[in-house]
């Protein structure tokens, strides 16, 4: 089954005035990425919600911010008069006269200007934030998800399509080997005494070289296995990554090889579905 590793989750709760906001979103990664936000009361129990993160997101460039927003305004907090008036000071030190109300509003912006009373994280609190970034982390699962079935559609249509452009191949495989034999004949009839046992020799040798019957093979099996991986297994994001590099070889290998206009355009085809395969292929977990 596939998933994106692209995702967005959030959940937001309301507890004794407090509204505390959880957002949870990735980007594609080669490994797990954390960069974590949150107020510093909750910092206590940063080290458990990365665990919990990692263990269910697994792998990508992940930001989690968690808001806290206070609600309640009937004298949960006091000012630091003394510290503000010792910011006012040196603001003035620094800025020169002006209106005090200017120096006020920024002096209790300025850290530990003001105070909450009983700013001590309760066991209510710490409940409702697991509640929330367990919630936000189901909603981004479920974005995941969505996004994986996108996914999936898009990688199968590009399957069938380096299949279909295989399968018309077939058609100029014979055309193309009677051209060269014509070729050779054509070029010999120059020269006089030749070795027909020879002549065919050679010419069995470079057929030889431009036969692609092992590179059709060898490409329908990795496309097939491409498919059964990204329908029936987890966490297959690298592992279709490794296929998706065996195919290209194959498809290399057949243009290499193919030695005839229309058989290179098909190539061409195979190669732009293949390059849309990767690009994909990077953002499934």
């Amino acid at each position: 089954m596939i998933l994106s590793m692209t995702g967005f989750g959030r959940s937001e709760g309301v507890l004794e005035g407090k509204k505390i906001t959880v957002d949870i979103k990735s980007l594609n990664s080669k490994s797990f990425d954390l960069n974590i936000k949150m107020p510093q009361r909750y910092k206590e129990k940063e080290f458990e919600i990365r665990k919990v993160l990692n263990d269910r997101i697994m792998r990508g460039k992940v930001d989690c911010y968690i808001n806290l927003e206070t609600t309640n305004t009937s004298g949960d907090t006091s000012i630091n008069s003394e510290l503000v008036k010792s910011y006012m000071s040196q603001l003035k030190a620094v800025a020169g006269d002006g209106p005090d109300f200017e120096y006020l509003k920024m002096a209790i912006r300025m850290p530990d200007a003001t105070t909450a009373k009983n700013d001590e994280v309760d066991d209510s609190e710490w409940v409702l934030i697991n509640q929330l970034v367990d919630q936000a982390l189901t909603k981004f699962e479920e974005f995941r998800k969505t996004e994986g079935d996108i996914l999936h559609e898009e990688l199968k249509r590009n399957i069938h399509n380096i299949e279909t452009y295989l399968s018309m191949v077939v058609p100029y495989e014979g055309i193309r080997l009677e051209a060269v034999k014509e070729r050779y004949q054509n070029t010999l009839k120059e020269f006089g005494n030749i070795d027909e046992t020879r002549f065919y020799q050679e010419l069995a040798y470079y057929t030889e070289k431009l036969d692609i019957s092992e590179e059709k093979v060898r490409l329908v099996q990795h496309l097939k296995y491409y498919t059964e991986v990204m329908k029936n297994e987890n966490l297959n994001g690298k592992k279709l990554g490794f296929i998706s590099q065996e195919i290209g070889r194959e498809i290399n290998t057949l243009g290499s090889k193919a030695n005839h206009a229309e058989i290179q355009k098909l190539v061409v085809m195979m190669k732009d579905d293949l390059e849309k395969i990767k690009e994909q292929t990077l953002n499934v977990l």
